[in-house]
Formats: C-alpha cells, sequence, structure tokens
C-alpha cells in the first residue's frame, strides 16, 4: 500500500465540501461474508437464483421462505462483525468528514458499525416488510417463525411478510436510486470501495462523481472506473480505509 497514495486521497477527502462513499462486496466479504457472484460466489454453485425471484415469492410464499432460511445461513454466520473498514468509514462520518454512504450490501454491518446516513440500493437482509400494510419491522422474528414452520411468517394485520431487499425481477427502490445519484452528483471526492462495479445502476455512479469530482477506487482488482479515478488503491479495504481515516485525523 502506498503512503504516498494513501495521504493524496486523505487531502481530497479532508479537502472536500461533500463525499460520498459506495460500497460493495469487497468490504462484507472482510467480514467473512461470502460474496455472490464472482468466482465463490453462492449463485450458481449453493443456490439458484430463481429460487429467489419475484415470481417464486409470488407464487410459492412457503417454499421461498423455507430456501430463504438456507440462505440467509449461508450469508450470515455466526460470529459476523463490522470490520476496520466499516469502523473507518463510520469513524469519517462521525467526524463530519463523510456525508453518506451508498451501499450495495444487504447485511446492515455498517449500521452495526455506527454509521447513520446510509442508502442500501438493495434493501436490507435484517429486516421484513409486510405486503399489505407496508410495515416494516426486524427479521429475526419473522425467522424465528418461519424456522418454527410458521409459513410464510405473517404480519399483525395477515399481510405476508417479505425480506426487505430487492429480489430478482425487482427494480431498486426509486428513492435510494435518487439519493444515491444525488450524492455521487454533489460530491467534491467518491470513494468507490470493495465494488468490481459491474452491476449497473449502482456501476454508473463512479462516472457520474467523476465528472465534477474527484474519484477514488479503492479494490483489489480492476474496475471500469479505474481510468476515471484520480486514484486508485489496489489494497485491502481493511487496511485503505483505517489508514485513511488515521491521516484525516492527523490533519
Amino acid at each position: 500500500m502506498d503512503e504516498r497514495e494513501i495521504a493524496r486521497v486523505a487531502a481530497l477527502v479532508r479537502d472536500a465540501e461533500t463525499v460520498g462513499v459506495l460500497t460493495g462486496a469487497g468490504v462484507s466479504t472482510a467480514s467473512g461474508i461470502p460474496s455472490f457472484r464472482g468466482e465463490d460466489g453462492i449463485w450458481g454453485s449453493e443456490f439458484d437464483p430463481q429460487d429467489f425471484h419475484r415470481r417464486r415469492f409470488d407464487r410459492d410464499p412457503a417454499g421461498f421462505w423455507r430456501d430463504r432460511l438456507d440462505l440467509h445461513d449461508a450469508m450470515r454466520p455466526d460470529g459476523v462483525e463490522p470490520n476496520a473498514a466499516h469502523r473507518a468509514l463510520a469513524d469519517l462520518e462521525s467526524a463530519g468528514v463523510v456525508d453518506a454512504v451508498v451501499t450495495q450490501n444487504t447485511d446492515g454491518l455498517h449500521q452495526d458499525a455506527g454509521s447513520d446516513r446510509v442508502i442500501e440500493l438493495h434493501g436490507n437482509a435484517e429486516r421484513v416488510a409486510c405486503e399489505d400494510c407496508g410495515r416494516r419491522s426486524d427479521a429475526s422474528d419473522a425467522r424465528r417463525r418461519a424456522a418454527d414452520g410458521d409459513l410464510p411468517p405473517t404480519c399483525e394485520c395477515g399481510g405476508v411478510l417479505k425480506p426487505d431487499v430487492v429480489l430478482f425481477g425487482e427494480q431498486l427502490p426509486p428513492k435510494a436510486l435518487h439519493d444515491a445519484r444525488d450524492l455521487a452528483e454533489r460530491s467534491d471526492a467518491f470513494l468507490a470501495v470493495g465494488s468490481s462495479l459491474t452491476v449497473d445502476p449502482a456501476a454508473s455512479l463512479p462516472a457520474t462523481a467523476a465528472r465534477d469530482g474527484s474519484l477514488v477506487v479503492v479494490n483489489l482488482d480492476e474496475t471500469r472506473a479505474d481510468d476515471r479515478a484520480e486514484v486508485v488503491l489496489r489494497a485491502d479495504v481493511t487496511d485503505a480505509l483505517p489508514a485513511i481515516a488515521e491521516r484525516v485525523h492527523e490533519a
């Protein structure tokens, strides 16, 4: 990890009026959460994406929930906690440096680390939403009832509960997408962290930010936004983000 580049990123972030961050699977895998895609991704190797399509939920909500419990166990192993990258972003937000985090992840680890302004493009697997009344609540009770055979779990109003995530066949939440694009447009410095930047529309946010601001890419592998970035850090996110935060605080 190049200390000069870390210092350069810290200066960009420190001097910016608005700082936005986009996080992808690489931030979560550092906590032990498997990725959905890629060489070791669970789609195709362990689970069929079509089992988690909106059509399947509508047709067979009980069967969907049975498979969803297995998916949750695979995606959220016991003992998973926020890592140093999550904590560094929360620290920078509390210091008034980072304005908001846009995440492609659904694990809620940014909030667990202390981040308050999190834009969840794909929802949050730790919540459920009622299909009838729209009420959102913690998912743990619904998962417990489903595991006990109460399939599908339902709301107090009688409506079927759905994991509060974007299923295959669903559009991204309009407000979250609007807020993410607005943040990218307003950011003087924008960090794309731990994302392969292959899935749109999230993958288009760095290009939007680079039009009028400074783009920083932090990822172990090449991304399609590298040629637009002012700085590219080929580094582990759990090393790079704490180092950037430390430099910001030193100044």
